[in-house]
C-alpha cells in the first residue's frame, strides 16, 4: 500500500523553485531590466512604540516597522509549474534589499513583488521646546532617504499620507496627535541629481498628570503657605522659620526640575518660571516679615511714633480693611482707695506706665495692620500670578482640534533618521 503526503509535493516544489531562483541570482545588482530605470520602492512606516523622549539629552527613541515593497524581475515564476506556489518566504540576506538590516525575512510573490518589513529601534535627535513644560507639544520629524542612490536609480513612493498607527502601543507620557508624511525630491549642493526622501512629522502632546500631581500642586500649596506667614501672629516667633522652610522646599523642587528639563539658556520652562516667581515671592515675604517684626517689637524708649503713622495705620487703613482696635480699659489701675498724700504720685506713675504701654500696643497694632495689608496683596498676587502662568498653556493643551499657536516652524523638533540605502 502506497501512502502519499501532499505536503511532500509542496515541499519539493518550493525546494525546486528556491533552487532555480537563486542559482544565478546576484543580490548586489539592482533589480531592473534597464540600467537607466529606477527601482520603484513603496515605503510605509508603522509606529509600534514611542519608547522614550529624553528632554535632557534631546533624544527620541522609537520602535518602528519599515515596510518596503518593490518588484524584482529576476524573482518571477509561473505558479502552475511549481504546484501552485504563489508566495515563498526567503531570508533577507538572499535578495537585493534597501537597507542591510539583520532582522526579518522577505515575502516573495510569483510576480516578482518583494515585501520586506524589518523592525528597527531608532534613537534620533529631536530639539525639545520646553517653553510650556509640562503642558507642551512637540513635533519630531523623521526623514528617510538614500545617501547613495539618486532618483534615477531608486524612487520612493509614499504608500499612505500618514504613519501607520494601528499597532501603536500607547505611551504613558505622550499622546500622538497625528503623524503625517510627505515625499520630496531634494537637490544637495554636492551633487547635480535629485535624491528622493520621505518625511514623517510626529506631533506629540505631553500628558501632564504626573507632573501636575508631583510638581505643580505641591509647589502651588507651598506658595500659598507663604500667604499664611502674614496671618501668623508676630508673638509666636515662628514667622521667619516658616518663610525659610518654604524657601528650602522650593529649592528642592528646583533641583528636581533641573534633572528633568534640558539644559538650555534659550527658553525658561513654564514650571521654572513659576518656581522662580514663587521663590521671589517667598524671598520678598521674608524681607517684609523682618520689617514687620521690627515694627512689632518697638518701644517708646527706642522709637517715637510719627503722627502720619498714627493717622495712616491706626485710623485710615484699619477702617478700609474692616479692622477694629479693642478699646483700652481706662479704669485699670485707678487709685480709688489710695491715701490723699500718695494720690498725686500714684496718678503720675500710672499715667506714664499707661502711656508707655499704649504706645507699645500701638506699634504692635501697626505691625498687625501691615501684616493684614500684605496678606491680601500676596493672596491677590499669588492667585493672579498662578492663573496668568498656567491659563494660556492649559487652554492650548486642551485645544486638540487644531495645531497649537505656539507650534510654529521656528519650534519644530526636526529629526533626521536617514536610511543608508
Amino acid at each position: 500500500m502506497n501512502i502519499f503526503f501532499p505536503g511532500m509535493f509542496c515541499f519539493d516544489d518550493e525546494h525546486r523553485l528556491y533552487k532555480e531562483l537563486f542559482t544565478s541570482y546576484n543580490k548586489i545588482i539592482r533589480p531592473v531590466e534597464n540600467v537607466s530605470d529606477p527601482v520603484m520602492v513603496w515605503f510605509e512606516v508603522s509606529l509600534s512604540q514611542l519608547i522614550k523622549v529624553d528632554e535632557v539629552n534631546q533624544i527620541m527613541e522609537t520602535n518602528l516597522w519599515l515596510k518596503h515593497t518593490w518588484n524584482d524581475y529576476k524573482l518571477r515564476w509561473d505558479p502552475e509549474k511549481y504546484g501552485g506556489v504563489q508566495y515563498v518566504r526567503v531570508p533577507s540576506n538572499k535578495i537585493w534589499k534597501i537597507r542591510p538590516l539583520k532582522f526579518s525575512s522577505s515575502l516573495l510573490n510569483y510576480t516578482g513583488n518583494v515585501t520586506w518589513m524589518p523592525p528597527a529601534i531608532f534613537k534620533s535627535s529631536c530639539k525639545i521646546d520646553v517653553t510650556y513644560f509640562p503642558f507642551d507639544y512637540q513635533n519630531c520629524t523623521m526623514k528617510f532617504g538614500s545617501w547613495t542612490y539618486d532618483k534615477a536609480q531608486i524612487d520612493l513612493v509614499l504608500v499612505s499620507s500618514t504613519m501607520n498607527l494601528r499597532d501603536y502601543w500607547e505611551s504613558g507620557e505622550w499622546a500622538i496627535i497625528k503623524a503625517p508624511g510627505h515625499k520630496q525630491d531634494i537637490k544637495y549642493n554636492c551633487c547635480d541629481a535629485f535624491y528622493p526622501s520621505i518625511t514623517y512629522s510626529l506631533y506629540m502632546r505631553r500628558l501632564p498628570l504626573f507632573y501636575t500631581i508631583n510638581m505643580i500642586i505641591p509647589c502651588l500649596l507651598i506658595s500659598f503657605l507663604t500667604v499664611l506667614v502674614f496671618y501668623l501672629p508676630s508673638d509666636c516667633g515662628e514667622k521667619i522659620t516658616l518663610c525659610i522652610s518654604v524657601l528650602l522646599s522650593l529649592t528642592v523642587f528646583l533641583l528636581v526640575i533641573t534633572e528633568t528639563i534640558p539644559s538650555t539658556s534659550l527658553v525658561i520652562p513654564l514650571i521654572g518660571e513659576y518656581l522662580l516667581f514663587t521663590m521671589l515671592f517667598v524671598t520678598l515675604s521674608i524681607v517684609i516679615t523682618v520689617f514687620v517684626l521690627n515694627v512689632h517689637y518697638r518701644t517708646p524708649r527706642t522709637h517715637t511714633m510719627p503722627e502720619w503713622v498714627k493717622v495712616v495705620f491706626l485710623k485710615f487703613l484699619p477702617r478700609i480693611m474692616f479692622m477694629t482696635q479693642p478699646p483700652s480699659n481706662e479704669d485699670e489701675g485707678r487709685p480709688e482707695k489710695a491715701k490723699p498724700s500718695s494720690h498725686a504720685e500714684l496718678t503720675q506713675i500710672i499715667f506714664f506706665t499707661r502711656g508707655n504701654r499704649g504706645t507699645q500696643d500701638d506699634w504692635k497694632y501697626v505691625a498687625m495692620v501691615i501684616d493684614r495689608i500684605f496678606l491680601w496683596v500676596f493672596t491677590l498676587v499669588c492667585i493672579l500670578g498662578t492663573a496668568g502662568l498656567f491659563l494660556q498653556p492649559l487652554h492650548n493643551w486642551t485645544s486638540t482640534s487644531r495645531t497649537p499657536r505656539f507650534l510654529t516652524t521656528d519650534h519644530l523638533c526636526y529629526t533626521k533618521a536617514f536610511a543608508q540605502i
